[in-house]
Formats: C-alpha cells, structure tokens, sequence
C-alpha cells in the first residue's frame, strides 16, 4: 500500500497531478481545494495517499492531512459514493466542513457538492454520524500537512507544507478535539458531543478550547 508520497510536480491537470518520485512518475487524484493548495509545476510536495485497486484499475488520491484522507475512506464506504463524489464533497466542504456538516446532520450541505443527489447525502449524514466523533477526536494530528524531506537525485530537499495557511486548521481541529475530548469525558455522548462541538466551531471557528466548550456546553444545557 502506497500511503505517502513526496516528490516534484510535473504536470498538473484539471483533476489530478503527476508526481515525480525518483524517476517514477505517479498519477494522483485529488479534489479541488487539494489541488489549489499544492505548489505549481517543478515543485516538490508530499501527499498521503490511499490507492484504489479495482480488476482494470489501480488509481491513486492525494490529500493534504491524514483527516482528509479518512474521510475520503469513509465517504467511499457509503454506496452511492465512489471517488468522483467523495473527492467532490471534500472539494467542497473540506476535511472539517464534512465533519460538521455529519456532525449536525446538516444534508443540504452535503448536497452542495456536483453531483451528490439529496438521498445520496442523507444516506452520508445518516451513516457516518457515529463515525464523525471518532475522525473529530484525531485532532491536529490528524490535520498536519503531508510535508517532507525529498531525495530527488540524491539531493535531499525539503518538500513544502501546502501553499494554504495550516497553521489556523491545525489549531482549529486540535481545539475541537480537546472540547469534545472534555465533553465526553463529563459524560456526554460522542454523538451530541460533536454535534455541539461542530455547531460551536461553525459561529466561531477562531475559538480556543476553553471557549468551543463553554459555547458547546450551552448548546448541550437543557432548554426551560
């Protein structure tokens, strides 16, 4: 299994990239807002990767973090999702948007991505809803850039983070992380646990810990 490349770029297309890894090229697929956050042409990055193996087919997908990548291995495990429509909404919403949007079960913003069909996404929002806590609770670890030391030619070079900021996503998926760690541990469940969590990360996505739990525990509190 091929989990992780770093290399040049060498061509660029409408809905992948050829990465250039020691003389080897590999053809990867990504959505759109992986594909605006790599450099251009000549440049060298790093993907996690996850390969599709199929009887007439081997395909790769490159993503930016680990959490997008487990929602791509999610997403695909829905019937009705294949590649093309995971790639979609994760173009679309992103790593953490699918999780809020699952979390909330807010379908009609899964259904904003091309091609997804209302049933389709209730079919998502339903089935992953367990799931969400669990991709939540990975945290910034889970958001770290694919960013890496390159041999090419045996010159080591020092492959880039991706050209969009990390920095406020690894904060922000850390935050959510630590407040829906705390709220399960005072004995909410991981379901509601993320729902609120997602909400509270949705009105205020610059939102420490301390904050994201103070908002999501009254969201949680009983309403009278």
């Amino acid at each position: 299994m091929i989990g992780r490349l770093a290399g040049r770029i060498d061509y660029r297309a409408g809905d992948h990239v050829l990465i250039d890894v020691r003389g080897v090229g590999y053809l990867v697929y990504c959505s759109d807002r992986t594909l605006q956050a790599l450099p251009g042409v000549g440049e060298h990055t790093a993907l996690y990767t996850d390969l599709v193996v199929r009887e007439d087919l081997l395909q790769l997908f490159g993503f930016t973090t680990l959490a997008e990548k487990e929602w791509h291995r999610l997403l695909m495990s829905i019937q009705g999702v294949g590649a093309k429509a995971s790639l979609a909404i994760l173009g679309t919403l992103g790593p953490e948007g699918v999780g809020r949007a699952i979390a909330l079960g807010d379908w009609n913003a899964v259904k904003a991505a091309k091609g997804i069909g209302p049933k389709t996404a209730q079919r998502v929002v339903n089935e992953l809803k367990d799931k969400a806590p669990e991709v939540m609770a990975m945290g910034a670890s889970a958001s770290v850039p694919a960013s890496g030391r390159v041999d090419v030619d045996d010159e080591v070079i020092e492959a880039p983070a991706p050209a969009a900021p990390a920095r406020p996503a690894v904060t922000s998926a850390g935050s959510q992380a630590e407040a829906l760690s705390a709220l399960t541990n005072l004995g909410y469940g991981p379901g509601e646990a993320a729902g609120a969590v997602a909400q509270a990360a949705g009105d205020d996505p610059q939102a420490e810990t301390p904050a994201l739990i103070r908002a999501a525990l009254k969201l949680l509190a009983p309403k009278g």
